[in-house]
């Protein structure tokens, strides 16, 4: 591969709002954590750095050959869990960052990202439908900075908000980009 490029996977919330450990819940007889990894095309990526605080999560990065991150303090927010990701990865050219609670996000598209990316390797690319930017989404390097300097329960969208004319967005479905915060949500894609 001629660039490093590195992925994020950030499964370390607290999931309040799902009322327990939602990676561990199931569609289609299938964990959200393992559907979230099984979205991620580990032969594109010079290294693929899972960050969790669920034990059993760990152990299931490390059965797909990633890299398991252990986030001790998931209460310092998604900020933490993007340094612990970028530090595990260390010198890359880019980093894809993907929520661990999008179960219906295939290979495919985590792939066409990172081919649209490749095309303009400047600019921040995201997935999107009808225009709405959603998740994965891939930084380059000079973006790095910004995404450690964040604090709290400040995200990516914090940087991209900075650097809109530095976006490119490829469509993909609806249901793809969906994700699971409630368990009315989660019954909804089952149903």
């Amino acid at each position: 591969m001629a660039q490093r490029l590195g992925c994020v996977v950030m499964a370390a919330g607290n999931a309040r709002r799902f009322g327990e450990n939602k990676l561990a819940a199931r569609l289609e007889g299938r964990s959200l954590i393992r559907r979230a990894l099984e979205a991620v095309p580990g032969e594109e990526f010079e290294a693929v750095a899972v960050v969790t605080q669920y034990p059993e999560v760990m152990d299931l990065a490390e059965e797909f050959g990633f890299l398991a991150v252990r986030n001790e303090h998931p209460d310092w927010g998604i900020s933490h869990t993007i340094r612990l990701g970028l530090e595990a990865l260390g010198g890359c050219v880019a980093a894809c960052f993907l929520v661990s609670d999008q179960p219906l996000l295939r290979r495919e598209s985590v792939r066409a990202l990172l081919e649209l990316w490749h095309s303009q390797p400047g600019k921040i690319a995201a997935l999107a439908h009808g225009g709405v930017r959603g998740n994965p989404c891939v930084f380059p390097a000079r973006f790095f900075p910004e995404l450690l300097a964040l604090t709290e329960d400040h995200g990516g969208s914090t940087v991209i908000r900075r650097h809109g004319e530095d976006l490119v967005l490829l469509e993909a479905p609806e249901k793809e980009l969906t994700d699971v915060d409630t368990p009315e949500a989660l019954y909804e894609l089952n149903s």
